[in-house]
């Protein structure tokens, strides 16, 4: 699965993350908009049924975004010079917190849609005060997972450490990854079809020894 990710072009994530939830929507929105014209006043449960569809493709989505990070992240690590470290470890646990926080609240709506929650359950004042500083948190886990992924594609790029002001502009890009996704991924593909010659030595002996000279 992570050699899909990080062979796949840009266009094709593209299509499969942005392209699924922007058909639903424009689907969605045109049956409102025949429903308001051909019926004086439209049928809310109508409409309700739509909105079943919600929580599925939510879940696709996130499971796709996270899955492309976690490729890039975990995926290039192998072309990361030896004597660099990046605290992997770290990342991995920045990366799963919003991530099943994320699962959870999609979880919720979808029994919210399909009636599996009882009317009679009260979240209260103390849940708002609870999912604030996670939803916070949250938000926080996904910025540093933005970072490290931006970190280790620099860093794979230019074989050396690297300070943010060099991956600046990695991170914006993964920030806004529906203009990113078409700059970020090609240069992925590049860097997974590159074969690091301090890991892995194809050239023979005397032609390393001609750029020696």
């Amino acid at each position: 699965m992570v050699k899909l990710f990080l062979k796949a072009k840009h266009w094709q994530l593209f299509l499969v993350l942005l392209g699924i939830p922007i058909i639903f929507q424009v689907f969605m929105l045109f049956e409102m908009f025949l429903a308001h014209k051909t019926q004086s006043i439209p049928d809310p449960k109508h409409m309700m049924v739509f909105f079943k569809f919600f929580p599925p493709i939510m879940i696709l989505f996130t499971g796709l975004f996270f899955g492309w990070f976690w490729s890039i992240a975990i995926g290039l690590k192998e072309k990361i010079p030896r004597e660099i470290k990046l605290k992997t470890n770290k990342f991995k646990f920045f990366f799963f917190f919003p991530l099943f926080y994320i699962m959870l609240l999609i979880l919720h709506m979808a029994a919210k849609f399909y009636g599996l929650t009882p009317n009679t359950f009260n979240t209260g004042n103390w849940t708002i005060a609870l999912i604030l500083p996670v939803h916070l948190f949250s938000m926080f886990c996904i910025f540093y997972s933005m970072y490290f992924v931006a970190k280790t594609i620099k860093t794979v790029e230019l074989q050396k450490k690297v300070r943010f002001g060099d991956f600046a502009g990695e991170f914006f890009l993964l920030w806004f990854y529906i203009i990113g996704i078409w700059i970020i991924q090609p240069k992925i593909n590049r860097l997974v079809d590159y074969k690091n010659i301090t890991q892995q030595p194809t050239s023979p002996p005397h032609t390393q020894s001609q750029f020696s000279h």
